[in-house]
């Protein structure tokens, strides 16, 4: 019965995107778990709006909502890559870290709706993991709904290039599934004298490119991998430092099962002078 209610509130997400209003569908979600009232969605599963370059137009429909927009600087939604002083990465963090104290009663599957960049996406499904509770974390992406449920047969193994540092005594991890980073990653972790032993460049089998994942089975094979991958890589180092180019939804995946892996310092890419800046952290 839970799994057909939630494959009602996914359906309730992709329909509102196109205008129509989630609350509209709460009573067919109460009739699957069997009640007469909406209210019966309070002990099922629920959507989560966050909001950092635009409005969410979802956010009204959400169980709950966190609105970013003011709080990020930049003059346009593409410009808004760094938060707005005096906020900070760690204020945003904070806001993160309650999110799960936020959500209904019973929550165990999540339908992620807003726009975020790759460290927030990341992050946000970081603090939804599976030890926390919710067994389903759902983005929609290119008009598809990426569920960290979707059944794969084995994990999706990235291509590995590593690049020495030359220093002790941490590992960096560049993800670089849309585009390669691997220029940009090298430059800032030299000029900013990083204790870095070596980089490590994770793609995609078929290469970097901005259509490199299919579907949702693909992103949570290739999630799981890149998450097997730095587990192994890491278990000498005490920390790892992480660079993601790739779309949202696989942000969110990985996030969502990075577990048993060394404490991981997210960056985000913010096109400044330096082209990033240490975002958040995560225990893994």
């Amino acid at each position: 019965m839970q799994a057909l209610t939630w494959t009602v509130k996914v359906l309730v997400v992709i329909i509102a995107a196109s205008g129509q209003s989630v609350r509209a569908f709460a009573p067919t979600e109460a009739r699957l778990l069997g009640s007469s009232t909406s209210n019966a969605r309070i002990n099922s599963d629920c959507v989560l709006s966050i909001a950092t370059l635009k409005p969410d137009p979802l956010a009204g429909d959400a169980d709950y909502a966190l609105d970013w927009v003011d709080r990020f600087d930049g003059a346009s939604d593409f410009s808004k890559r760094r938060p707005r002083p005096p906020a900070t990465w760690a204020q945003l963090q904070t806001d993160i870290e309650a999110i799960r104290a936020h959500l209904p009663t019973g929550t165990t599957a999540v339908a992620l709706t807003g726009n975020l960049r790759q460290a927030t996406a990341f992050t946000v499904g970081a603090a939804l993991r599976q030890v926390t509770g919710i067994g389903d974390l759902a983005v929609k992406q290119r008009g598809q709904l990426w569920s960290s449920n979707e059944h794969y047969d084995d994990p999706l193994t990235p291509d590995v290039t590593e690049h020495s540092m030359g220093r002790c005594y941490e590992l960096a991890v560049a993800v670089a599934v849309a585009a390669d980073p691997t220029d940009d990653v090298l430059e800032f972790l030299r000029a900013e004298t990083a204790p870095v032993e070596r980089l490590l460049v994770l793609r995609p089998p078929a290469g970097s490119r901005d259509n490199a994942i299919a579907d949702a089975t693909a992103a949570v094979a290739l999630a799981v991998g890149i998450r097997d991958t730095v587990r192994q890589a890491s278990e000498r180092y005490p920390r790892v430092h992480l660079f993601l180019v790739g779309p949202l939804g696989l942000a969110a995946l990985l996030g969502h099962r990075w577990n048993r892996v060394k404490p991981t310092i997210v960056y985000e890419d913010v096109q400044g002078e330096h082209t990033y800046e240490a975002a958040f952290t995560v225990d893994a």
